[in-house]
Formats: C-alpha cells, sequence, structure tokens
C-alpha cells in the first residue's frame, strides 16, 4: 500500500510541481532562441542526446553492472536536465536563459528520445522475455505529467508574470523538498541491499557524472562558444532530472532497483555541481 501510494499519487505529484516550477521560469522568446542560437543549442543538444547515451553505456559495460542497475543509470542518460541546473547555471555565472532554452527543448525531444534509449537498455541488459519494453504510450502518458504543468505555467507567467514572480520561490523550495524525500523514499524502499548498491553504482554515477559536466562545458569550449554559455550547457548537461528517471523506473517499468542509480546520482551531482561551477567560474575565459 505504501509503495503503490508512493508511485500512483506521490512521485506524479512531485514531478508534476517541479515542471510546474520550469514553466514559471519559461516564455515563447525561450524556443524562439534556436533561432537565434542555433549552434548553441544544436551542440547542446548534440551532447546531451548523443554522447551522454553512448559514454554511458560504455560506463555501465566497463563496470559490468548487473543488469537492472545498469538500465537505471541509462535511465539518467536518456532523461533531460534537471530544472535545478539553472540554480547552479547562475552561481556559477552561466547563461541561464540558454539553461532554460535547453531544458525545454530537451524535455519534448526526451519524447522521441527516451523510449529508443531505455528500449535498447532493456534489450541489451536484461534478459529476454524479463520486462516489458518501455511502450510509446506509456512515454506520452509520462510526458502528460511533464509538459501539463510546464504549459500551465508558461500560461500563468505570460498573463500573470507578478503571480508566477511570487510563485517561483516557493515552488523551487517545495520541488527541492520533493526531490529529497523521492530520493530518500527509493533509498528505503531497497534498504536491505543498498550498500551493495552503493559499491556497485557508486562510482559508476559519479564517473558519469562528473564526465556529464565535463563533455557539456568542454566540447562547446574546444568549438569557441563563450565561456557563459558553455558553463550553461555543461550544468545542463550534467544536472540530470532524477525525479523523471526514478518515476519511470517505479511506476513504468515498476523496478524499484532501477531508481537507486538515480537516486545515488541525485546526491551526487549536488556536490560535484557545485564544485565544478566553482572551478569553471573561477577560470579565465
Amino acid at each position: 500500500m505504501e509503495s503503490s501510494a508512493i508511485t500512483t499519487i506521490f512521485l506524479p505529484l512531485a514531478l508534476g510541481i517541479i515542471m510546474l516550477g520550469l514553466g514559471l521560469s519559461l516564455t515563447l522568446e525561450d524556443f524562439k532562441r534556436v533561432v537565434k542560437f542555433p549552434k548553441v543549442i544544436l551542440i547542446g543538444l548534440f551532447c546531451q542526446m548523443i554522447i551522454l547515451p553512448i559514454a554511458c553505456f560504455l560506463i555501465a559495460k566497463g563496470f559490468g553492472l548487473p543488469p537492472e542497475l545498469a538500465v537505471g543509470l541509462m535511465l539518467l542518460a536518456a532523461s533531460p536536465g534537471g530544472s535545478t541546473a539553472n540554480l547552479f547555471s547562475h552561481l556559477a555565472n552561466g547563461d541561464v536563459a540558454l539553461n532554460i532554452s535547453l531544458t525545454a527543448f530537451n524535455s519534448i525531444l526526451s519524447i522521441l528520445m527516451l523510449p529508443l534509449i531505455v528500449n535498447f537498455s532493456l534489450d541489451y541488459f536484461m534478459e529476454s522475455g524479463q520486462v516489458v519494453p518501455l511502450q510509446f504510450k506509456k512515454i506520452i502518458e509520462v510526458f502528460a505529467i511533464v509538459l501539463v504543468p510546464v504549459g500551465i505555467g508558461m500560461v500563468v507567467n505570460a498573463k500573470k508574470p507578478s503571480i508566477s514572480l511570487k510563485l517561483e520561490k516557493p515552488v523551487k523550495i517545495i520541488s527541492a523538498v520533493f526531490l529529497v524525500l523521492i530520493i530518500v523514499s527509493a533509498i528505503i524502499k531497497e534498504k536491505a541491499h543498498i550498500v551493495e548498491y552503493f559499491q556497485q553504482v557508486g562510482l559508476p554515477a559519479l564517473l558519469f557524472n562528473v564526465l556529464s559536466l565535463c563533455v557539456g562545458y568542454f566540447i562547446p569550449r574546444l568549438l569557441k562558444i563563450e565561456k557563459k554559455q558553455s558553463i550553461a550547457i555543461g550544468m545542463e548537461i550534467g544536472i540530470h532530472n532524477g525525479t523523471m528517471a526514478i518515476f519511470i523506473a517505479t511506476t513504468v517499468l515498476n523496478n524499484s532497483v532501477m531508481s537507486i542509480p538515480p537516486a545515488i546520482y541525485s546526491l551526487i551531482m549536488f556536490f560535484t555541481a557545485g564544485i565544478f561551477g566553482y572551478i569553471v567560474s573561477r577560470k579565465t575565459a
């Protein structure tokens, strides 16, 4: 009963509130930015959609992760950036407007990419017939929970910006609290094996997190993207929507073990993103 309440009520509510917070900070200009800065947006999306899944797959293979933990890690690679990236980008003097635009585009493109990456992972890592592939219909249901709150937030922001401004801070606080509770609930559910899971997936999750941050920052820099925008891409790619990954693992795939890598990653990323932001913000452009 407890786990059912968490997966059917608490997780969708938490994901909805987090995405509402994103919508409150979005305007149509954020979507028009792809026309103004196509190179920057395309580089960010290429890193997110192509490089990261390949890197994550190689990490899962290289560490020989158990199948369920490997799929759980791949769930992170398939998930878009989290709204927390905006905060870390701001603290590191990144281009926050670019962060918001990338999050918006990533969330939409993930509708197509997420089932492809997750189904490949299920087929590769799990034994045949052990799991039901992720159906496109299920993905539409997930993104209804994601995109509807974003749309509501955008309408509020457009029609009543004063209300949006007042709601933005409390919604961010509630989102942070929900994220902590989700991580804690995922860990508690697997408490009998959590030490073993940390030993198995802790280092791969850390490596994937650091690699994500570095890919997001250094590849744009190599391609002559300015520093503020490179910081934004680094944060966007390094801070994944762990809530969505946990939601898909526990609700869509009905497998709590797969939620452990996103939970561990979500704990790690706050520290690594803070350190990374401090380092890159101090480097000369």
